[in-house]
């Protein structure tokens, strides 16, 4: 008989559970799929008596989950923590120290030690899979290191934060404030344990530099993203955008040129009719552009717990099935330095700003704007009772170092009232 794949599972929450779920309502599936019987001997998580809806009695319990990447019952370890410090790194090195594959869902972590992981895994003769960290059930792992394998990657693009693109879509629809979005998220299984994780970019800036290691052979630098989130953004902003036939999505953006790599992940206005504005929900989509395929598409669910538990037993099967890939698509010791750079390439802006109603507050905008070598492409400014007047403004391309300097020295007048919203327009 054919030798069962063992997994050990640290972690019982929503992707944890799903994972479990998935294994007993589909053990004939996977077994057919992979040619061997995949089953779960080991759990860890901190209490065992809570009741998570699906019956855990049968499988060997941990509460450290160490000791549970230690177990000679295991092959795989799968972790889904989280936390880039702690229990998670440890239990990783434990099982690759111990002579375990591993699975993960923890974007954190390996956007920050992704590097020294992959290197001791591939001393091991290891491998560490992660397909569920980035973009949810998109396969865009095994698309990045599989399917255009054969292709000189020039940019990845999208939107990869599930929580952030629902919280926009519903604050769109509904004018509902963040906290009451929080707990939709939260019982969505959708949002992060901190929440500012996710309206704040950095889970999204954990996956965009998994995928800019990937895309372009580097070592993983999450400390070279670009990182705004989603906190500044107002009910106005999204309305005003809608107005003029955008769509505010946090994007993130990662090319190579001459000065570097570009990573950013910041809100930006997108058509309303392109593919990425119409986006709705959880709903992620990552674009990626190649010498050969030119262009690649990929849409699905990026948060939840079927979504992830799916891209789990992705990378489960796999491994049940034998193939091996290193972490970041090529050895770990070929991965290069890249020095980080920000992005020079000239692009409208969306601006929104509040104006004292006075006589020449206008004039006043437009010579600071001209001054800097920015001309302005539409203006439009709305009734008002208030003393201020909502302006908004999108620019012809400009560079943002250059709009930058505009921001100040609008800052500085007498006719601004606080400081102006900036976004850059992605024109896809």
């Amino acid at each position: 008989m054919t030798q069962p794949l063992r997994l050990g599972i640290a972690g019982l929450g929503t992707v944890g559970i799903g994972v479990v779920k998935i294994i007993r309502r589909q053990a004939a599936l996977l077994e057919a799929r992979t040619g061997r019987p995949i089953v779960i001997t080991a759990v860890s998580a901190r209490d065992a008596s809570k009741d998570r809806g699906v019956p855990l009695k049968g499988y060997a319990w941990e509460t450290d989950p160490v000791a549970l990447a230690k177990r000679d019952d295991v092959d795989v370890f799968v972790e889904l923590m989280g936390g880039h410090e702690g229990a998670a790194k440890d239990a990783i090195e434990a099982a690759l120290a111990s002579g375990k594959d591993v699975v993960t869902a923890n974007k954190a972590l390996l956007a920050i030690h992704g590097q020294a992981l992959a290197e001791q895994a591939e001393a091991a003769g290891r491998v560490i899979r992660f397909e569920a960290a980035v973009a949810g059930g998109i396969p865009v792992i095994n698309s990045r290191t599989e399917g255009v394998a054969g292709n000189e990657i020039t940019r990845v693009r999208g939107v990869r934060n599930g929580p952030c693109n629902y919280i926009l879509a519903r604050r769109e629809a509904t004018g509902q404030g963040y906290n009451v979005l929080f707990d939709e998220c939260a019982r969505l299984g959708y949002l992060e344990a901190d929440p500012n994780l996710d309206v704040g970019g950095i889970d999204a800036g954990h996956k965009l530099a998994i995928l800019a290691s990937i895309a372009f052979g580097t070592k993983p630098a999450f400390d070279d993203v670009q990182l705004e989130g989603i906190q500044r953004i107002q009910l106005e902003d999204i309305r005003d955008a809608a107005d003029m036939g955008y769509r505010i999505k946090l994007l993130g953006v990662a090319q190579r040129s001459a000065r570097g790599l570009e990573q950013r992940m910041t809100p930006c206005l997108v058509p309303a009719s392109s593919p990425l504005g119409q986006l709705e929900g959880g709903t992620n989509m990552v674009v990626i552009e190649a010498d050969a395929v030119e262009q690649v598409v990929l849409r699905g669910p990026g948060a939840g717990e079927g979504a992830t538990a799916s891209a789990v037993m992705g990378d489960v099967c796999d491994l049940a099935r034998g193939l091996r890939i290193a972490t970041f698509g090529q050895p770990a010791e070929t991965l290069q330095e890249a020095p980080a750079a920000q992005t020079g390439l000239p692009a409208p802006f969306y601006l929104r700003m509040n104006l004292l109603d006075k006589p020449g507050a206008l004039a006043k905008v437009a010579a600071i704007l001209g001054e800097a070598g920015i001309s302005i492409d539409r203006m439009r400014q709305y009734g008002h009772e208030e003393p201020t007047a909502p302006v908004l403004i999108v620019t012809h391309k400009c560079t943002r170092a250059t709009l930058d300097e505009a921001l100040h020295a609008l800052e500085s007048t007498d006719v601004v009232d606080g400081a102006p919203v900036a976004l850059r327009i992605e024109e896809l």
